[in-house]
């Protein structure tokens, strides 16, 4: 798993137009629908916390969770004195202190993981790391988003400050997706540095996914599509999936 290392410090600018307002809206009405509307909450490769904080500010106390530590630096940075805990560990062995009412994840972060195994050791920490009847909400980027928007394409954005190049490659015969990005950053000299970073997401079906949950000792709750809140489309680009900790005996109260 690759880290953001260069593409951290301008990671917020060139995604604006990612809907964190709506899948802040998706998740809380998911947790409201469990009865969770207060307590802790773990967000799982949170990146630069936009999401986290957006949560936090819903009433919720949030952990965040991601694998570059240059992510988190600007994710600290941007809290604005918001008490949130922020832990630079890999997701598919992390550690917290106790157990939380939920664990979210979005933004393709479980698209990252990118063997069966992987996947499913992520599923059993979570399980592991929930309250008794606790949510699993993560999204996913679907095969035919791979396969049918992204494909072998490349983007390019430029602004005064930075640019990236992102050449995009897909694999028909493993699901494997490539972004290799060439960033341009300007430095406080004036003259620009060139950055290069590989990523790789695995994209899967929704069947398998519905095994490597039971395979991690989760209870499959339900899967929607991400833009229209009802059932997965072939032409689906993104998905959520709900799932509920499985395992532990509630306590009388």
């Amino acid at each position: 798993m690759n880290a953001y290392t260069g593409f951290a410090g301008v990671y917020d600018r060139f995604m604006e137009d990612v809907p964190y307002e709506q899948w802040r809206d998706i998740i809380v009405k998911e947790l409201k629908n469990a009865l969770i509307q207060d307590g802790l909450l773990l967000d799982l490769g949170c990146g630069t916390g936009t999401l986290t904080r957006m949560l936090a500010d819903e009433g919720y106390d949030m952990i965040g969770v991601d694998g570059s530590e240059e992510m988190l630096m600007e994710a600290r940075e941007k809290t604005d004195g918001t008490d949130i805990l922020y832990l630079c560990q890999d997701m598919r062995a992390f550690e917290l202190y106790g157990t939380v009412r939920a664990v979210v994840s979005t933004c393709d972060t479980m698209n990252y993981l990118l063997t069966r195994s992987d996947f499913i050791q992520t599923v059993r920490l979570v399980n592991n790391y929930l309250d008794p009847g606790g949510l699993f909400i993560f999204d996913l980027n679907t095969l035919y988003k791979f396969r049918e928007v992204m494909g072998n394409t490349t983007i390019a954005e430029s602004g005064e400050d930075a640019s990236f190049i992102w050449d995009n490659f897909f694999d028909e015969e493993t699901g494997r997706n490539e972004y290799d990005l060439t960033l341009f950053i300007r430095r406080e000299d004036g003259l620009f540095e060139r950055q290069i970073e590989v990523h790789e997401e695995q994209g899967y079906t929704t069947e398998e996914v519905m095994g490597f949950l039971a395979a991690g000792g989760m209870e499959f709750v339900r899967v929607f599509d991400a833009d229209t809140g009802g059932e997965p489309t072939d032409t689906s680009e993104k998905i959520f999936f709900v799932a509920r900790e499985r395992g532990k005996v509630r306590e009388n109260r």
